[in-house]
């Protein structure tokens, strides 16, 4: 009898200790119907693809699914082989806060810094 055994996989994407907060405090917000926070890269812009954040109200067997202290972060199953290996942050400063995505998978990004492509 053959025992088949499974590893664990490493998640798509690595959330720091900021992106998680903000997770936690989007989900704390979030309308009564979401189940967590989804990531994907749809395309627009001027380099092609683009980082979307939005909420999720029903969950895609086929999404990355990443569970954070604040709450469950998907990432879409047609946008992870753009975003393996990537680090995603929220940055704050006096003039503007956002999500912060270092992905070493893009190749270029248009000026404004709102679109990537790979």
């Amino acid at each position: 009898m053959t025992t088949t055994r499974t590893r664990n996989r490493p998640a798509a994407i690595i959330l720091t200790p900021a992106a998680e907060a903000r997770i936690a405090a989007l989900m704390d917000k979030a309308p009564e119907d979401a189940i967590g926070v989804k990531l994907s890269t749809p395309r627009r812009g001027c380099s092609g693809l683009a980082y979307s954040v939005d909420y999720v109200t029903e969950a895609d067997p086929m999404d990355e699914r990443i569970e954070t202290p604040g709450g469950t972060f998907f990432v879409d199953a047609g946008s992870v082989l753009y975003l393996i290996g990537s680090t995603m942050d929220w940055v704050e400063d006096d003039f503007a806060a956002g999500f912060q995505f270092n992905n070493p998978n893009a190749k270029g990004a248009c000026g404004c810094g709102e679109s990537f492509m790979v």
